[in-house]
């Protein structure tokens, strides 16, 4: 039987508590065809290095909790094939070696973990919860495909971070609201079933808010999950500039829905 490959895993250490500033450890880990970057660190975890601290919880690519930069790439590690992030060697790699960082612009508690208290401060701003109204339909409420559509997008959003850490504006500006909390503003601003667009819109239509967006798109490359949260950051900059008449514009948009569906409901007559 041949003897599976050996590679490199080079984890970035540091405690604050006893390191004076961060430095890289390596481990050698076997490569085999279903081994995840995650599994790896779980490995070296519990055979050769306990002391070394990351997050994870589901494995399944749904918590988020996993996110971090694997060779200068922010990724979720439960869902990263070792082998496809092994380094074939250039001029800033060494060859069979991954390389794999906590997610940058936000503080380190230890070693891949980090402090993301910002950013959840951000993401409650915008106030990510439904504000429905007083009155409910008697059976549903209506939806155009297009409102649909841009629900179910900013819904996959698993609030990972890799796209937050990363933007260049939340680099240099923690007031910015960072495309994850903007993303969700997005879905609330898009449901119909909310009662508060325009409230939304003039918190959004601000210096720390869409137009802060520099469209570098980062975040698209970066997002695990395939989702495009600049589109929705330019569409709320533009939605942002007709607050006010958002609402009404919904409110015209659902009658017509309702009246169509209304009249496709009638008894044919002969």
């Amino acid at each position: 039987m041949s003897k599976n490959k050996t590679v490199t895993v080079r984890v970035r250490r540091y405690n604050p508590d006893v390191d004076k500033k961060p430095h890289y450890q390596d481990y050698p880990v076997e490569l085999t065809g279903d081994k995840t970057v995650l599994d790896a660190l779980e490995e070296i975890k519990a055979e050769q290095d306990g002391s070394l601290t990351f997050r994870r919880s589901c494995r399944h690519a749904i918590c988020g909790s996993c996110a971090m930069m694997v060779n200068r790439q922010n990724t979720l590690v439960c869902t990263t094939p070792l082998e496809s992030v092994v380094n074939n060697g250039g001029l800033f790699s060494k060859a069979d070696t991954v390389t794999i960082d906590p997610l940058p612009y936000l503080p380190v508690i230890k070693d891949l973990v980090v402090d993301r208290s910002v950013f959840w401060e951000q993401y409650e701003k915008v106030k990510p919860w439904l504000m429905p109204p007083d009155t409910i339909p008697e059976k549903e409420f209506r939806m155009t495909q297009e409102e649909v559509n841009a629900m179910e997008q900013a819904e996959t959003c698993i609030m990972c971070g890799a796209c937050y850490s990363s933007c260049p504006v939340v680099a240099g500006n923690k007031q910015y609201l960072g495309p994850h909390a903007l993303l969700k503003a997005f879905l609330r601003i898009v449901d119909p079933r909310d009662t508060a667009p325009d409230e939304r819109l003039d918190m959004i239509g601000t210096e720390t808010g869409a137009f802060r967006c520099h469209k570098v798109s980062n975040c698209i490359d970066a997002c695990p999950k395939g989702l495009n949260p600049a589109q929705a950051i330019s569409n709320l900059a533009k939605a942002s500039m007709r607050a006010g008449r958002l609402s009404a514009e919904r409110a015209e948009r659902m009658k017509s829905l309702i009246d169509m569906l209304d009249e496709s409901a009638e008894p044919e007559k002969v």
